[in-house]
């Protein structure tokens, strides 16, 4: 059983989403265990032999960077891939810029119903815009990774915050 401090998965998991290469979109403010379900799910796809990676945005962005700057970019799309999960932290804490996003919508475009995505974000789809700075390039990837995904809105305190009373200055 998959179990969090939050109660927002409460019963067993059978990754039957993998083999329909649906994507799973965690959304909510920082603290509410988005990325602390995501990493339980990828520990359980490792219990039952699933191929998975994490990355935090920043670093996915980076080595997509570094394969486009190597001309490696096909060949690094092709092994995340071969991953039936890319697990993808942290999207909307920092504005991309447009070649950020286009990396982006070509890892998203790629993994389109051949593998599953995990993603958090801290953000809304409609604020999604802001975030690749280009609303045509944040439309294309929203499409694809709602086309087939679970969507869990996560709402609540900062579980890192419960215990702090935070007096308005």
């Amino acid at each position: 059983m998959l179990n969090n401090k939050f109660g927002v998965l409460r019963q067993p998991v059978n990754f039957d989403f993998v083999e329909k290469k649906e994507n799973i979109i965690f959304i909510g403010q920082p603290g509410v265990g988005k990325i602390h379900i995501s990493i339980a799910l990828g520990v359980g796809a490792c219990q039952k032999q699933i191929r998975n990676i994490f990355y935090a945005v920043v670093n996915l962005i980076k080595e997509l960077k570094i394969a486009k700057v190597s001309n490696t970019l096909p060949d690094f799309l092709e092994r995340l891939t071969r991953y039936s999960i890319v697990i993808v932290d942290e999207l909307g804490y920092m504005p991309l810029t447009s070649e950020d996003a286009n990396l982006f919508f070509q890892f998203v475009n790629r993994k389109y119903e051949k593998s599953s995505i995990i993603l958090s974000s801290n953000s809304n789809f409609g604020d999604w815009g802001k975030i690749f700075n280009n609303e045509v390039v944040a439309a294309a990837i929203i499409d694809r990774m709602l086309h087939h995904s679970h969507i869990f809105k996560i709402n609540g305190d900062s579980y890192r915050m419960k215990d702090k009373k935070l007096d308005s200055a």
